[in-house]
Order: structure tokens, then C-alpha cells, then sequence
């Protein structure tokens, strides 16, 4: 097995909880919760990238990091590049909005919807985004249930500060022009309705990277939907790089 320890970096509104299914997969591994996030203290936007690489082992690691934690995983490996071997992106964008000659971002339908499950705080609409995650997946009502039973910390949600402070990160943070240089693994389904395929392609022809994209009914979320693929993706690439 490889000697690098994987650490994992969750999403916007979710927390390590999501990671249940690598976590039985890759029991040694490291599941952060970003700021504001399944319990973690609350810290301003600006100090999430430090407060995160003070977490990080001693040793260069392996970052898995998914939408929101794949922008950090990146911005890690960029301004820490002792701590960061190599990384794995899972529905990673270099920005998250379109704009300033960027066509690949989310649509402003999406990023609004962000915006009013930040600026609400309710489950209802936190919800709301977490079946957006699976838009696309083809999953029966029952088994979504269950799914989001299994990958949501319903004792420790989100805190308002951890929603509005992801969401300024979702809003500025803009890394096309300091790309990191690290191995990378990129995976995105072809039917993700946060993170436009497009935008993983773009990154895929801009980095060292092996690149898979699932095809037909795969959203946001495959490391969720399609786990058994994606941990086996995931270990053969990490005990390889």
C-alpha cells in the first residue's frame, strides 16, 4: 500500500459524513471538516486554506478533494506544495461562477440557489441542494432517502457562518492562472448539474492528470453513487502515483 496518507476534503453544506462509503474503503485515511462544517470552529474565508494545511500530516499527502474541497485541494497544493503529493478532484472547477472569460462555471440559477440555502440556513433547502447533487443519477426516491440517511450529519449541520463564508470562497476564489503542478486524479460525472463536465475538461487539458468521466446517469456526486468505481479508481491510482 502506498506510504502517503489520503486526506479527504468534503463540500460545501456537507461534512466527513459524506465520505462514508471510503471511509469503511480507506480505513487509514484522514476526513476533514472544513470550517463551519460538521462541527468545526467557524473561521473567515481568508484563513480556511491555512486553518486546513495546520491539519494536514507531517509527511506529503494525497489530497481527494470534492467541488468545494477540490478548490481547496488545489489551493493547498499550490501554497503548500511540501505538505501535497499529489491530489485527487472530483467535480473540481479552477472558479466556480462563469465570468471574466470564464464560460465553464455554474449558472446563475445554481449559484443562486447556493446563495438562498446560505442565506437561510434551513434544512429545507439544504436538502433542496442535495438532491441537486444527484440531479442526473437516475436514483429511486427510496434509495435517495437512504443515501442522503447515511451521508448527512443530521446532529451536526452546518453553521450559518460556514455556509456564508464557503459561499464568498465559491464566489472569489479564481485558480486558472496558479495551477498546481502535483499529480492529479480528476473525476466528474457527464450529468453534473452544479459543476459543468466542461469545467473538468478544461482542467483535465491544463494539468498532470489522469482523467475519468463517467458517462450517462452520473452527477455531482460519483464517489456517492457510483462508490464501488470510484474506490477502486481511486486506490489502484493512489498505491500507483
Amino acid at each position: 500500500m502506498a506510504e502517503r496518507r489520503l486526506v479527504f476534503l468534503h463540500g460545501w453544506a456537507q461534512s466527513r459524513q459524506v465520505w462514508f462509503q471510503q471511509r469503511a474503503c480507506f480505513p487509514d485515511g484522514l476526513f476533514l471538516n472544513l470550517p463551519g462544517h460538521g462541527g468545526a470552529p467557524d473561521v473567515d474565508a481568508e484563513a480556511w486554506v491555512d486553518v486546513l494545511a495546520e491539519q494536514l500530516p507531517d509527511e506529503a499527502c494525497t489530497l481527494v478533494g470534492w467541488s468545494l474541497g477540490g478548490m481547496l485541494a488545489m489551493a493547498l497544493a499550490e501554497r503548500f506544495p511540501d505538505k501535497v503529493a499529489s491530489m485527487a478532484l472530483i467535480a473540481t472547477t479552477p472558479r466556480f461562477r462563469v465570468g471574466d472569460g470564464w464560460l465553464y462555471g455554474c449558472d446563475e440559477a445554481v449559484f443562486s440557489a447556493f446563495a438562498e440555502a446560505a442565506a437561510s440556513a434551513s434544512l429545507k433547502t439544504l436538502n433542496r441542494f442535495f438532491a441537486l447533487m444527484l440531479h442526473g443519477d437516475g436514483w429511486s426516491r427510496a434509495d435517495y432517502n437512504e443515501l442522503a440517511r447515511m451521508a448527512v450529519d443530521r446532529e451536526q449541520r452546518t453553521s450559518a457562518a460556514g455556509l456564508a463564508e464557503g459561499m464568498k470562497l465559491l464566489a472569489a476564489l479564481d485558480l486558472r492562472q496558479s495551477l498546481p503542478q502535483q499529480p492529479a486524479l480528476l473525476v466528474h460525472g457527464e450529468q453534473d448539474a452544479i459543476v459543468p463536465v466542461t469545467a473538468g475538461r478544461w482542467l483535465a487539458g491544463q494539468m498532470h492528470s489522469n482523467d475519468l468521466f463517467f458517462p450517462g446517469a452520473c452527477g455531482h456526486a460519483p464517489f456517492l453513487t457510483r462508490a464501488d468505481e470510484f474506490n477502486t479508481l481511486l486506490k489502484r491510482w493512489w498505491q500507483q502515483s
